[in-house]
């Protein structure tokens, strides 16, 4: 694996994400981005990564440690800033350098275009995050509990000088918890103990409002100020669904403390409804691409063309076909395909054509290849992480997801380089 990449270049290329003239002398980027590497396969936490390197040979070499040593490589909280520095686009850049074509067909004249060549397969899913399962009751009680800890926060300035400000915080919590512990909850009961809360909450920001007007602010702690706006909002979502009794909002809020996770409807048999990052992926040759992150939902077929021209940039002709499933077959997807003679796999529009078995067959082929991409996903869940995202930010989410693409990608060609080493034309190039 460590041969399939050019360190060298690499370093050369990525070198001014570094600071040359400040601060502690930088880690090497090949031991950090190999270190993110080796988490995303091996599928473990810092502080266990940072000792396993420690203790493994094989994981210092691909590293780029040049001799064993006991000595701890790095602390596990440098790992936080390794994801920060290296973003998703440079992420995503790096997969498509290693594992794109070292040239590609530069014709470009219009009157002679280059043959339409190779095949692209496209589809999406969603990688949830590790968030608990939205409830509206719960999600008014953790809001209310913030709040209150905000209000004892501000108060601390008012010590002895004003009385406390009224929170009823036993009362709130028996009206919780009356509801919370029931195995079946009545939309009466449900619906009561939601505009309890709601009272709660309101009264509260109340409280936090003539706290900041009084100066008082500057006393919240970061995380209490990152919050505050998200509970101020869902302040705003929550009795809107309750007075006209529907359970869905725009933006609708499902975590205080990833204010960016939306709902995403898939419509699967196990989940209806996830939690996280609908992610848009391309398959060329066997290797993954991601397309397109996205924590709102949206209709992937708006990446067909995008990812095709895209094909075209990198490799410097169309593909012959794309290999999709119905949602991507829109009009004007099928009109811009056409256009560009690449066949888009799937039924065509109108009646079907009788004893038209060559045609039949062909479905059936395109059917068989877009296993690949499901084959993917099924991969990337349940060994590379994308089943349950971990990452708490937006920003390192969105990097952990390109991550496991790119592990994916290379132990794939670590496997062919092992047993196949004469179609791995990308080794030792970048």
């Amino acid at each position: 694996m460590a041969q399939i990449i050019d360190w060298d270049d690499l370093e050369n290329e990525y070198q001014s994400l570094y600071c040359p003239d400040n601060g502690a002398p930088a880690k090497p980027i090949r031991l950090a981005i190999g270190a993110l590497l080796i988490k995303q396969i091996e599928g473990l936490p810092d502080e266990k990564l940072v000792q396993h390197i420690q203790e493994n040979p094989y994981m210092q070499f691909f590293c780029g440690i040049k001799e064993f040593s006991y000595e701890q490589p790095f602390t596990p909280s440098l790992l936080v800033l390794f994801r920060k520095r290296f973003s998703e686009d440079v992420i995503a850049e790096i997969n498509e350098r290693i594992f794109s074509p070292k040239s590609k067909d530069d014709d470009n004249d219009e009157d002679n275009p280059p043959k339409n060549k190779g095949l692209m397969i496209l589809d999406a899913t969603c990688a949830p995050a590790d968030i608990k399962y939205p409830q509206d009751i719960n999600l008014c009680n953790e809001a209310r509990e913030k709040t209150e800890d905000m209000v004892e926060t501000m108060h601390k300035a008012n010590r002895g000088i004003k009385e406390k400000p009224r929170l009823n915080k036993k009362a709130a919590r028996k009206s919780y918890l009356s509801v919370a512990k029931q195995k079946k909850r009545p939309v009466k009961v449900l619906r009561k103990a939601i505009k309890k809360q709601l009272t709660h909450i309101r009264r509260n920001i109340g409280y936090i409002k003539s706290l900041i007007d009084q100066g008082h602010g500057g006393m919240l702690t970061n995380k209490q100020l990152r919050e505050l706006p998200v509970i101020q909002e869902l302040y705003t979502q929550q009795p809107e669904m309750y007075n006209e009794r529907k359970h869905t909002v725009g933006d609708r809020i499902v975590s205080i403390s990833q204010p960016h996770i939306r709902p995403i409807v898939r419509g699967k048999a196990r989940a209806s409804t996830e939690f996280g990052a609908k992610v848009a992926i391309r398959v060329i040759d066997g290797y993954a691409f991601v397309d397109t992150i996205s924590w709102d939902a949206y209709n992937e077929a708006e990446d067909l063309i995008p990812s095709v021209e895209n094909y075209r940039a990198l490799y410097g002709y169309y593909p012959e076909a794309v290999i999709v499933d119905k949602i991507y077959r829109t009009r004007g997807n099928i009109r811009f395909c056409k256009s560009k003679g690449i066949r888009i796999s799937g039924p065509r529009l109108g009646r079907p054509a009788a004893g038209d078995n060559d045609y039949k067959l062909q479905q059936y082929e395109d059917s068989c290849i877009r296993n690949t991409v499901e084959g993917k996903f099924d991969i990337g869940k349940k060994a590379y992480g994308l089943d349950l995202v971990m990452a708490r930010l937006r920003l390192t989410a969105n990097i952990v997801i390109n991550l496991s693409f790119l592990a994916m990608n290379l132990v794939k060609a670590c496997f062919a380089f092992l047993f196949y080493p004469q179609v791995v034309v990308f080794v030792g190039t970048f």
